[in-house]
């Protein structure tokens, strides 16, 4: 093991208060012990204040309580191993409708099949379905088609870490015998795609983006594997996810954004998103924590769905926060993420987050006289593209309705991520193996980890309870609301509906001219240089389980701005 700092070690291996008593007087054991002075020093890490009596009952028993927890890190605790405490999206009392049709597609015509292998690539999904199912194209064509772009252009991407191509090829001709005999799977038979690095496949590696994982092979398949391999998904392989899901930066590369390869594809689905983008795959698969669905569609220029919370079922997926943890699809056109969310649907027992809750998407659906959120002020502050897309939406036919979010601080949440995240890699903090994590600047998971360790338990309680008011909150804004309209991170959206679990669509909706840009969107060192036609995308979001009424709206709006089919010139 490489060396690391002894101090560091010994203050996160006792706990905090305990690493603080180091040169203190010893008991009449000679052993290191807390006292009043080591107390009132720690007092400052919980920005607390107790008088000299206080400090004195406090280390009566105090070596005993921090025993206690030294033993529970001993206890062996898996990543599938969740909290008994589990995260419920549904207010008591709150009501849901019934959903029992399924996917409707919108019956567009797909028109004939393209002879350029290129135009094929890019083709969406629902046109890739429409051929296949009619027999102009073959899954093993489609196929190999994909394989060959991964690999003329997957090294300069940076996005598989994996490629698969005995297994698709395996698949593929699989779903070809099937359709010969008269068997269709559904509307992703045939379609190959690749999965997020973090979610299990049997036999592949899943190596989680991070340097300590690097050879770990899956010895299971995940939920979502089993269901896209009897939806007839054919697997291209495991696309790339910053360490740990955070980021672009992964532990042999920096994936890359098709439309400018010189800046990351943000993340931490950025794999997904930078192959689905320049068509090495029909479709990804996605995960979300706090934006990692969102973040790289907006950077690549992909739809990405997040479903409410309990949609998808994620067992066999690596966990990072349990009350947070989303998967949802990667696509190229608003209609295909229908495809992909119907297959993955439905309640699981192996997730102890799971809900059981039909499905119903009508992709073509009417959606003059629904009933849209929006405010003002977030596009005179946002984008042209954001203000397109209210347009659109307008012209669409919606009733768009003003409205104002709860004035509430909502910064304290990010404890909730930061210490689930630090309980399921504690053993990486503790252990030192966080050292050798490629991203250790101070906002890398490495030092979030130990920092978490200084969040007090009770802080993170009433945390949960302002979680639970933004969770009424939001309740009360979608109250005869369909949707609600806006840039992505328009007043803090995509937190504050991670949170309380409610879905967002993001999707293309137009292009900007920008220098090569940080993880976090700022400018790189030298943004005096070149800069690129580069897209992004706005956002809807739907009451719980509603991602039917975003999917209609999104096609429409996507319909009339003509944005989506324009590809990155070196891949297109």
């Amino acid at each position: 093991m490489k060396s690391f700092d002894a101090s560091r070690r010994s203050l996160l291996k006792g706990g905090a208060v305990a690493a603080l008593t180091a040169g203190a007087a010893g008991s009449a054991l000679g052993q290191d012990r807390v006292t009043t002075e080591t107390v009132q020093c720690a007092e400052a890490l919980f920005d607390i204040e107790y008088t000299e009596a206080e400090r004195e009952q406090v280390v009566l028993e105090i070596d005993e309580w921090i025993a206690q927890k030294s033993r529970l890190r001993a206890v062996d605790k898996p990543n599938a191993l969740a909290p008994a405490t589990v995260f419920d999206p549904r207010l008591p009392g709150a009501s849901f409708r019934e959903q029992t049709a399924g996917l409707t597609p919108s019956g567009q015509s797909a028109g004939p099949l393209p002879s350029d292998d290129a135009d094929i690539a890019f083709a969406p999904v629902w046109k890739l379905s429409s051929w296949i199912a009619s027999g102009a194209l073959s899954s093993r064509r489609l196929t190999e088609i994909y394989l060959s772009r991964i690999e003329q252009y997957g090294s300069r991407l940076e996005c598989f870490v994996t490629v698969t191509p005995d297994v698709a090829r395996a698949e593929a001709d699989a779903c070809d015998a099937d359709l010969a005999a008269g068997r269709h799977r559904g509307p992703l038979h045939g379609i190959p795609y690749g999965m997020k690095d973090i979610i299990d496949v049997a036999g592949i590696p899943a190596t989680w983006g991070a340097e300590p994982y690097r050879d770990r092979v899956a010895e299971s398949d995940a939920h979502i594997a089993t269901l896209l391999r009897e939806a007839g998904a054919v697997l291209l392989g495991k696309t790339t996810n910053g360490a740990i899901a955070y980021g672009d930066r992964w532990f042999d590369g920096l994936t890359r954004n098709p439309f400018n390869p010189n800046e990351g594809s943000s993340g931490s689905s950025a794999g997904s998103a930078s192959a689905t983008s320049a068509a090495l795959v029909g479709f990804g698969i996605g995960t979300e924590t706090l934006g990692s669905i969102v973040s790289p569609s907006n950077r690549c220029g992909t739809t990405g769905l997040r479903p409410t919370f309990g949609r998808v079922s994620r067992a066999g997926a690596m966990a990072l926060c349990w009350s947070l943890d989303k998967i949802g699809p990667i696509c190229r056109a608003v209609e295909d993420t229908a495809f992909v969310l119907s297959a993955i649907n439905g309640y699981d027992s192996g997730d102890a987050g799971s809900i059981a809750m039909g499905l119903d998407i009508d992709a073509g659906m009417d959606v003059r006289g629904m009933r849209v959120g929006y405010n003002p002020s977030w596009f005179e502050s946002g984008s042209d593209a954001d203000r397109a897309a209210l347009q659109a939406a307008r012209d669409a036919g919606v009733d768009l309705v003003e409205f104002e979010l709860p004035q509430r601080r909502i910064d304290a949440l990010y404890a909730v991520v930061e210490a689930e995240s630090a309980a399921a890699f504690e053993h990486l903090t503790l252990s030192g193996e966080d050292d050798s994590m490629v991203w250790q600047a101070p906002n890398a998971w490495p030092n979030t980890w130990r920092r978490a360790r200084f969040i007090s338990a009770v802080d993170l309680i009433n945390i949960d309870r302002l979680r639970r008011q933004v969770m009424q909150d939001m309740a009360e804004v979608f109250e005869g609301l369909d949707a609600i309209i806006g840039p992505n991170y328009a007043a803090g959206m995509l937190v504050i509906t991670n949170y309380t679990g409610h879905p967002q669509l993001a999707f293309r909706s137009g292009f900007s001219e920008q220098p090569s840009r940080t993880i976090f969107g700022g400018n790189q060192p030298g943004a005096e240089g070149p800069r690129f036609t580069v897209p992004q995308t706005t956002s809807l979001w739907a009451p719980l389980f509603e991602e039917g009424k975003i999917v209609a709206l999104g096609r429409a709006i996507e319909a009339r701005l003509g944005v989506s089919e324009t590809r990155p010139p070196e891949f297109g």
